[in-house]
């Protein structure tokens, strides 16, 4: 599902964390990307890559995520 935009610049990025997280904070951050897309990324470690997806990866995963396609 992950798309190979990867190489994208996020050097610039705004990213966010999400509203919930866990007793320790171990949350997922997000940003948007050129054409609607989305790049997320372990707040933990924000130094490794993070996942990219294209506009329509991102709409079609609360789909796949409730038909347990994931």
């Amino acid at each position: 599902m992950a798309s190979k935009s990867g190489a994208t610049c996020l050097s610039a990025a705004t990213w966010r964390k999400a509203k919930a997280g866990g007793a320790e904070h171990n949350r997922a951050e997000i940003t948007g990307l050129p054409g609607g897309g989305i790049a997320v990324r372990d707040s933990k470690h924000p130094e490794r890559a993070p996942r990219c997806f294209t506009a329509g990866e991102w709409a079609a995963f609360p789909h796949r995520v409730l038909s347990r396609e994931l």
